[in-house]
């Protein structure tokens, strides 16, 4: 299926968000983007949508709110498709590192269909650096997604080449509930998934954590249920969405001031947790290449 980009912005040198309209006329966001100082011969990043909008409705992402059910393996592979073609027409993509993220709008533990793409995407294009990444809250009721994920890793994304990703936000279950407001595996059956899900030679799994102010987050809760040798732990800012702004959240993690930031790694680093602190470029948010901003605004002046 072809795409009918609709609106484009960004930096070419940094990232570039796309929104594009679906023949039956529903708006998708998808972006490309670098990790300076790392250059895009090197490292190129894809992230695509899921879902049409997302159920959960996070308050720190905007791609919430308007829930109109799951994209198919088409939908989301012509996303890439168009990527891809946009920078490599004959679909060979030279780059060692080519993270592909299942993370713009839509938590993709909710539709199947990306295991569809996982499994048709290594004879799609030619792609060498090609590690997909899944970044979920673990909704509940999503098992089948979660095992049969387990064997789609194994068979095609062996020695290193997948990342998988669950977003905590913080420590404690009832506050887990206010920041994602759907029912989720708990923390011990995500930990229970994980020992499942890791095999030698994997990456680590990562927890990743966009703490607010005065929501509890206490690393020592981690510590029975997960095993630094299998989990390692990544801390970002919030992104300064409608939703977010809105909801009057204030992030614990200052991406203007890294020393800042200090005392709260070393909290995780206590405990022997390998600790990642993920600032993007500020430029970002100038773009809005964070979590369906522009179809949001698209939505609200078409409304």
């Amino acid at each position: 299926m072809k795409l009918e980009i609709v609106h484009t912005t960004g930096d070419d040198e940094l990232a570039q968000v796309y929104v594009a309209r679906l023949d039956d006329g529903f708006l998708v966001e998808f972006v490309e983007s670098v990790q300076p100082p790392i250059p895009r011969n090197e490292k190129w990043v894809l992230i695509v949508s899921t879902l049409r909008g997302c159920p959960v409705g996070c308050p720190i992402c905007d791609a919430g709110g308007s829930y109109a059910g799951k994209l198919t393996r088409e939908e989301i592979m012509a996303q890439i498709d168009f990527l891809v073609r946009s920078r490599f027409p004959e679909g060979s993509v030279p780059i060692p590192k080519l993270k592909i993220q299942f993370a713009r709008m839509g938590d993709p533990a909710l539709n199947e269909a990306v295991l569809d793409v996982l499994e048709t995407l290594p004879g799609t294009w030619n792609m060498p650096g090609l590690m997909p990444c899944i970044s979920t809250v673990a909704p509940a009721g999503c098992d089948r997604f979660f095992d049969r994920l387990v064997t789609v890793k194994d068979s095609l994304y062996g020695d290193g080449q997948f990342q998988m990703q669950f977003s905590l936000h913080t420590t404690d279950e009832d506050a887990r509930r206010r920041l994602i407001p759907c029912r989720t595996w708990p923390l011990e059956k995500i930990a229970e998934y994980g020992d499942r899900f890791f095999s030698a030679g994997d990456r680590r799994i990562t927890l990743n954590f966009a703490p607010s102010v005065g929501v509890p987050l206490e690393p020592a809760r981690l510590v029975p249920l997960f095993s630094p040798d299998r989990f390692i732990i990544k801390l970002t800012p919030i992104n300064p969405t409608h939703a977010s702004v809105s909801a009057q959240l204030v992030g614990l993690i200052d991406p203007e001031n890294e020393d800042s930031n200090q005392a709260v790694i070393e909290e995780f680093e206590a405990y022997g947790f390998e600790t990642l602190l993920s600032i993007g470029e500020l430029r970002e948010n100038a773009i809005g290449s964070n979590c369906g901003m522009y179809v949001t605004r698209m939505r609200e002046s078409a409304g």
